[in-house]
C-alpha cells in the first residue's frame, strides 16, 4: 500500500509541477512579449514582427522546456524515459531552428523599414529588397541543413554524430552534384545570385519581357514574377534575365520621356498647336515640369508626322499624359481646323476628245446619269 500511495504521489506531484511549470512558462512568454511589444512600438513607431515571426516558436521552446523539466520526475522505465527525452530534445532543436528562421524575418523587417518601396525616388530602396530577399532564402537554406545536422547529432549511436558531420562536411560535394544532377535549378539559384549583386532587376522595376509590361513582382530562387498591368502574373525563370535582353525602364531612375504623335495636313500652324500642348501639359499634374515639346519629325506626300515629347516621374503617369495629350490635342483640332486632318486630294483631268484650251467637256459627255441601253426585241 505504501508503495502505491508513493508511485500516486509522484505521478501527482509531477502532474502538477508540469501543469505551475506550463503555467509559468506561458505567463513569462505574455509578459516578454508585451514588454518588447511596446518597446518597439515606442522605438520605431510600428511592430517589428516579433510576435507573429517569433511568438509560436519561442511558445513551443517554452512548452518543451517545461516537458523537459517535468520528465524526471515522472516514474518511467528507463528506456522509455530515454526515448521520451530523445524526442523531446529533437523537438526542442527543431523548434530552435524554427526560432532562427524567425528571428531572419524579424532581421529584415528591422532593416527594410526605412527603404519604402512606395517612395518616388526607390532605386536604393528597390536594390536592398531584392538583394534582402535573395539572401534570406540563402540563409533559411543554410539554418535547415544546420538544424538537420544537429538533429543527428543528439543521437547517443557515434555512427549517427558521423552521418551528421558528414551532411555538413559534405555540404561542398552535395552542391556539385546536385549541379550536375539538376542543372537547371542550379543555374536559376546561381543566377539568382548575380542578379542579386549586379542588379539588372530589382522589386519593382518596370520591364518589358517578351513583349509585356509589367513591374517585377517577386524573384525567388528558381524565377521572377512580373505583374501585367492587366493584373496577369508573367512567370520568368532567372536565367533569362541573364542570357536574353529586356527593356528595363526604371535601372537607374523611373523618370521616363512619352511621346503622342499626331498625323496631320500641312495647312494646320505649327506654332498653334504648341502653344496648345503648352495649355495642356502644364496644368496637368501627371506632367514632372522638366520636358514639354512639339516638333515635326517627319514629312510625307500626305501628312507631317508631329511628336509631342511630354516628361513624367514614372511609367504609369507617363502613359496616363500621353492618352491625355492625344485626346485633348484631337479634340483641338476637331474645334479650330476640322480640314487639317489627313485628306487625299483628286485632280479631274481634261478629256482628250475636247478643247484643252477651252477646258470643256463635249455635250454628250456631260456628267450624269446614264441611260442603259435599250434592249432590241427579237422576232
Amino acid at each position: 500500500m505504501i508503495a502505491i500511495f508513493h508511485s500516486h504521489h509522484a505521478w501527482f506531484f509531477a502532474i502538477f509541477f508540469f501543469c505551475a511549470a506550463l503555467v509559468l512558462a506561458n505567463l513569462v512568454h505574455y509578459v516578454v512579449f508585451r514588454i518588447l511589444k511596446r518597446k518597439e512600438v515606442q522605438m520605431s513607431g510600428m511592430g517589428w514582427g516579433l510576435q507573429q515571426h517569433l511568438g509560436h516558436p519561442a511558445r513551443a521552446i517554452f512548452f518543451l522546456t517545461c516537458l523537459l523539466l517535468a520528465l524526471p520526475l515522472v516514474p518511467l522505465p528507463r528506456d522509455l524515459e530515454q526515448i521520451i527525452h530523445q524526442g523531446f530534445i529533437m523537438a526542442m532543436v527543431a523548434a530552435l531552428g524554427w526560432f532562427v528562421v524567425g528571428c531572419i524575418y524579424v532581421l529584415q523587417t528591422i532593416l527594410l523599414r526605412k527603404y519604402d518601396l512606395s517612395a518616388a525616388d526607390n532605386v536604393r530602396a528597390r536594390r536592398i529588397h531584392t538583394q534582402f530577399q535573395v539572401f534570406r532564402r540563402m540563409l533559411i537554406t543554410f539554418v535547415i541543413v544546420i538544424d538537420i545536422g544537429a538533429l543527428l547529432w543528439t543521437f547517443n549511436d557515434p555512427r549517427i554524430w558521423h552521418y551528421g558531420s558528414g551532411l555538413l562536411a559534405s555540404a561542398g560535394i552535395a552542391t556539385l552534384v546536385l549541379a550536375t544532377a539538376a542543372k537547371s535549378t542550379a543555374s536559376n539559384f546561381l543566377a539568382g545570385i548575380q542578379i542579386a549583386l549586379t542588379e539588372p532587376i530589382r522589386i519593382d522595376d518596370v520591364v518589358v519581357v517578351a513583349g509585356e509590361w509589367g513591374k517585377i513582382e517577386e524573384i525567388t530562387s528558381a524565377y521572377v514574377v512580373v505583374r501585367i498591368w492587366d493584373l496577369r502574373r508573367l512567370i520568368v525563370p532567372l536565367t533569362y534575365f541573364i542570357e536574353n535582353s529586356f527593356a528595363n525602364w526604371t535601372r537607374e531612375s523611373a523618370d521616363i520621356l512619352g511621346t503622342a504623335f499626331l498625323y496631320v495636313d500641312y495647312s494646320i500652324p505649327v506654332e498653334e498647336l504648341r502653344a496648345q500642348l503648352d495649355l495642356i501639359v502644364h496644368p496637368s499634374p501627371l506632367w514632372d515640369k522638366k520636358v514639354c515639346g512639339l516638333q515635326v519629325t517627319n514629312l510625307s506626300e500626305h501628312t507631317m508626322e508631329i511628336r509631342c515629347l511630354m516628361s513624367s516621374s514614372n511609367s504609369s503617369a507617363s502613359f496616363d499624359l500621353r492618352c491625355l495629350v492625344r485626346e485633348k490635342m484631337t479634340a483641338w483640332i476637331q474645334q479650330n481646323y476640322p480640314n487639317a486632318f489627313p485628306t487625299t486630294r483628286f485632280a479631274a483631268l481634261p478629256d482628250r476628245a475636247g478643247s484643252p484650251q477651252q477646258g470643256s467637256l463635249p455635250p454628250d459627255s456631260a456628267p450624269g446619269p446614264q441611260q442603259p441601253p435599250k434592249q432590241q426585241s427579237s422576232t
